[in-house]
């Protein structure tokens, strides 16, 4: 059985409902703090400047850098260059790693 995600607009919704703001309202801080578009997203922007978002009891957000490496392309088997690039890490802090682990 698979499970059910919650979406933005259910993420929306319940911010809504637990702060008292208009959907609208709760709709725009969702989309300060989660936008993924170039000079959008308080998370993205904090990310882009190499610094981590820490939200306490709940996790950090931070990039590493993973190196140039050798791979190999699956179809054919010859070898391919995969470039360095950054990647986005998240752990989980010790509040929310209690409550999921039931």
């Amino acid at each position: 059985m698979a499970r059910q995600g919650l979406t933005k607009s259910d993420l929306v919704r319940e911010l809504a409902k637990e702060t008292g703001l208009t959907l609208k309202q709760a709709r725009e801080v969702i989309d300060a703090l989660f936008a993924t578009e170039p000079g959008k997203g308080i998370i993205a922007k904090a990310l882009d400047a190499g610094k981590a978002v820490r939200i306490p009891g709940f996790g950090v957000f931070t990039t590493r850098r993973r190196g140039a490496r050798t791979g190999r392309n699956p179809a054919t088997g010859e070898p391919i260059r995969i470039p360095a690039r950054n990647y986005v890490v998240f752990r989980a802090g010790k509040g929310l790693r209690e409550r999921v682990k039931v």
